[in-house]
C-alpha cells in the first residue's frame, strides 16, 4: 500500500441554519457556504428569509470536478 500524499485540514462553522464559514487550505480568507435558488426550494427554505444566500456545497463540488 502507497503511503498517504496528502491529508486535507479544513474547519466547518456552522452559522445559522444552513450557513456555515469553512476554512480551507491555500485560501486566507473562509469559504461561505448556504443554500440559494432551487436547492433552497427543494429543501422547503424561503431563499428571502436565509441570512445569506450563497453557493451551496455542490455547487463547489460541482466546479472542483469541472476545474
Amino acid at each position: 500500500m502507497s503511503e498517504v500524499a496528502y491529508t486535507s485540514n479544513v474547519r466547518i462553522e456552522r452559522i445559522k441554519g444552513p450557513l456555515r464559514r469553512a476554512y480551507l487550505p491555500g485560501e486566507p480568507q473562509p469559504v461561505l457556504f448556504s443554500v440559494h435558488g432551487g436547492i433552497a426550494k427543494h429543501y422547503g427554505i424561503d431563499e428571502s428569509r436565509l441570512p445569506e444566500p450563497h453557493a451551496a456545497t455542490i455547487d463547489y463540488v460541482i466546479a472542483a470536478l469541472g476545474g
